[in-house]
């Protein structure tokens, strides 16, 4: 059976893993594709339009009217209805909506249709929470991407400061984080989980460019392996 043509890179909440799919993307020439940013944009819509996060009526007709658009220009990441959610959805109380949109069946099966058509055509760098095992079990590469939860928050709240957001500690997005974990691993649709054929990674005490280095060159073995060319 041939592979998809997907790196498929999972991890929990702060792992690095968005930064370092977006970094290998762009070192390998590849299509980047943020599947967070796509429970995130749902999440925030939904709730601005006072949709129950729950299953029910409600929420599918909220999905089948919704407009997804997914890279829509360099400056535009993703969109909804016509609306750019690509800085709003980067909001603190955005990740906690998210966590819950997510645990909807009814929303991830209408986006694991999304993801799957958008890399239909093109190799890509994807990365979530369930691409390895659910998404794309048949990836020609995976990785499971990991850091203290420490390491996470930090970097969380770094995220958050450069946003703008200054009135969050350090000892929140811990407890954010941590409730993040027990939330996604335990969930029981598509909980998160190291693929058993994933390469795992840790990358607390890696740099950035360290990290890319290293991960460039095993996908070009594991895809001279798969008879993909890069």
């Amino acid at each position: 059976m041939s592979k998809d043509k997907v790196i498929a890179i999972d991890g929990p909440s702060g792992s690095g893993k968005s930064t370092v799919a977006k970094e290998l993307a762009k070192a390998l020439g590849l299509l980047y594709i943020d599947t967070g940013a796509m429970f995130r944009s749902m999440a925030y819509m939904a709730d601005k339009k006072g949709i129950p996060m729950t299953s029910g009526s409600e929420m599918n007709s909220f999905l089948e009217t919704l407009n997804m658009e997914y890279g829509v220009s360099s400056d535009c990441l993703i969109r909804i209805d016509g609306e750019d959610l690509t800085q709003k959805i980067r909001e603190h109380h955005v990740s906690k909506l998210a966590s819950i949109i997510s645990q909807i069946p009814e929303v991830r099966t209408y986006l694991l249709d999304f993801q799957r058509n958008l890399a239909k055509e093109v190799l890509c760098v994807m990365e979530g929470r369930d691409i390895g095992t659910v998404v794309f079990p048949n990836a020609f590469c995976k990785l499971f991407i990991t850091a203290s939860v420490e390491t996470r928050a930090q970097r969380r709240l770094d995220q958050l400061k450069s946003n703008g957001d200054q009135n969050v500690t350090l000892e929140q997005v811990i407890k954010d984080v941590q409730k993040r974990d027990e939330s996604d691993i335990n969930r029981e649709v598509a909980p998160l989980k190291q693929a058993e054929d994933a390469t795992y990674l840790d990358t607390t005490d890696l740099t950035l460019p360290e990290i890319i280095e290293q991960l460039s060159q095993y996908v070009r073995d594991r895809a001279k392996d798969a008879g993909i060319s890069l």
